[in-house]
């Protein structure tokens, strides 16, 4: 099932950063998303708590680091940083 990418307002994407290191945010395209998702419903997304992710993801922010992306469910971004998930996977395009 293809992902909608989620629109963000620029404005608001200007002042967005990670909670951990404070390092700007990007939308991750759809592409990425839709193989995050993939990934989760085979059971290989872990959160950084270590809890395994169940719930498909609608759209992400990405860490300029492209370390952490950070979710977004039910059209709100996810900035906690224990629910960050670690894309760590070079042959996922991130734009």
């Amino acid at each position: 099932m293809p992902t909608t990418p989620i629109p963000i307002d620029p404005e608001l994407l200007g002042i967005l950063c990670c909670p951990e290191t404070h390092q700007p945010l990007t939308v991750a395209s759809p592409q990425f998303v839709e193989q995050i998702n993939q990934r989760i419903r085979a059971g290989q997304v872990i959160a950084r708590s270590g809890r395994k992710v169940t719930e498909p993801i609608q759209g992400g922010l990405l860490r300029q680091d492209r370390q952490l992306l950070y979710p977004i469910r039910h059209h709100i971004p996810i900035l906690l940083f224990e629910e960050a998930l670690e894309p760590h996977c070079s042959s996922l395009p991130y734009d």
